[in-house]
């Protein structure tokens, strides 16, 4: 039974709706008939790439070994000498599969047969398998992204979208991950609503009624499981806060992409998305320093931070289970024991939710759905406890991003942070699910079932099948 997933990346639910039932997306709104149309969360941070962790392995991103778009190692085991940063833009994107914790099999491991195009995760999947991965597609890509050529992005993604469909039809592989870029590129220069984004929305819409077609046509589509998701949306930026220059103005000595060649540096700014960012301070530290030994000397930096008008939420992991954030409308800490999940106001409701105590992930889930911030304890907890991220976590203002330098395309629309418009996304099903899913990570263990492949451990989503 064959498991075909289309990214839509970028792509809000409420877009993606409105335009079906304008009859923009005609093969959309059939397969939303035959199956349905669901609203999901991504996982924090909400960027290409990280985000994409649990489609492909089945959970989040930071516990997975992917914090960010951009991260500063700090144990020096996995970034080179001497700036040891990670940047997921440009060639280090070539160390995800590496960067990924080696314990976390991915689709393409466990398929069989697969196929994977624009895949930013590929591990297990063999070259000859890969659309877009050559040397050839990664040159007119950079020249397409460098050069601001935001309708190349289209003329990209009808070339891969054609290449999808031939290659399915001819080999007829188990599992199928594609990724279609368009809708994220188009947004952020011209906006999540401009009709460019509706053009890349119709791509989308081709490349699934041609898979139909074909399955149809060669008698597959009745043992087809066909889903279209995201990894996270979209919201509209009217100014850029400079993080780098900020914290530098503070007095520190800043590392940040893309020049991180910086003698000795005391904070490592690492912007993603570019609504969210980890800031690294006690550099000189190898092992992981929790917030209560660093706020001696790092609360005026916390304090600043909190005051700034980009700045929605400042978290600060307290221990591998606890983390406590702040705004302007306060302080609550988020705490995990075990499988249980805790939200306690200490001096306000930063994320305006009440009290919740011991509650497990779907209950989190569904507590906070309606809220600014879906799913928003579970992603906090899970992130702040991983290894890799930052000592200041930030979730960027509605509005704001944290980059106002070196965009080839200045950002009209962003994402990255904890607010709904970044991290609820669609899932459109071929077949109507046995349960309501709710999270991205939700999709792999559903892929696996449809395959009849055994679920690893250690997973942050379930079924819906």
């Amino acid at each position: 039974m064959p498991v075909i997933i289309i990214v839509a990346d970028g792509a809000r639910p409420d877009t993606l709706a409105a335009a079906m039932d304008a009859g923009v997306l005609p093969e959309l709104a059939a397969l939303r008939a035959d199956g349905g149309a669901f609203e999901i969360t991504s996982a924090f941070p909400s960027v290409t790439g990280p985000a994409y962790a649990p489609f492909i392995v089945g959970r989040f991103p930071a516990p997975a070994g992917l914090p960010a778009l951009r991260w500063f190692d700090r144990e020096r085991a996995t970034a080179s000498f001497p700036h040891y940063t990670r940047s997921y833009v440009g060639h280090e994107m070539r160390f995800v599969d590496r960067d990924l914790d080696a314990d976390a099999p991915t689709l393409f491991e466990l398929a069989g047969t697969a196929l994977g195009a624009l895949s930013v995760i590929a591990r297990g999947l063999p070259r000859r398998s890969r659309i877009g991965g050559g040397l050839g597609f990664a040159l007119r890509a950079a020249r397409t992204h460098f050069a601001g050529n935001v309708a190349g992005w289209l003329e990209i993604d009808r070339a891969v979208g054609a290449e999808i469909v031939e290659r399915v039809r001819r080999d007829r592989p188990r599992a199928v991950f594609a990724a279609l870029t368009g809708i994220d590129k188009t947004s952020h220069s011209a906006g999540h609503a401009a009709p460019i984004v509706r053009e890349a929305m119709r791509i989308v819409d081709e490349v699934v009624g041609e898979l139909r077609r074909a399955a149809t046509a060669d008698g597959w589509w009745e043992d087809t499981h066909l889903w279209i998701v995201s990894d996270h949306g979209h919201s509209p930026v009217h100014a850029h806060e400079d993080l780098e220059r900020f914290v530098a103005s503070l007095g520190w000595r800043v590392v940040a992409h893309p020049w991180v060649w910086r003698r000795a540096p005391q904070v490592a700014v690492m912007v993603s998305g570019n609504a969210m960012a980890h800031l690294y301070v006690d550099l000189e530290r190898r092992e992981r320093p929790w917030w209560g030994r660093l706020a001696a000397e790092w609360t005026p930096l916390a304090g600043a931070l909190v005051e700034r008008e980009s700045v929605d939420l400042v978290l600060l992991p307290h221990g591998a289970a606890s983390c406590e954030i702040r705004s302007r409308r306060g302080s609550a800490m988020v705490e995990r024991d075990g499988e249980l999940y805790s939200y306690v106001p200490r001096d306000g409701d930063p994320l305006g939710l009440g009290q919740l105590r011991g509650l497990d992930a779907d209950a989190a889930w569904d507590v906070t759905i309606a809220s600014d911030y879906p799913d928003a304890i579970v992603q906090i907890a899970r992130l702040a406890g991983s290894p890799r991220v930052g000592d200041i976590i930030l979730s960027g203002a509605r509005g704001w991003d944290f980059r106002a330098r070196y965009e080839p395309i200045p950002h009209v629309s962003s994402h990255g942070a904890l607010h709904r418009e970044h991290i609820m996304v669609p899932l459109i099903a071929s077949r109507p699910p046995v349960r309501r899913p709710r999270r991205t990570a939700d999709v792999f263990p559903s892929a696996l079932t449809a395959l009849g492949v055994p679920l690893p451990a250690h997973l942050d989503g379930a079924s819906f099948l």
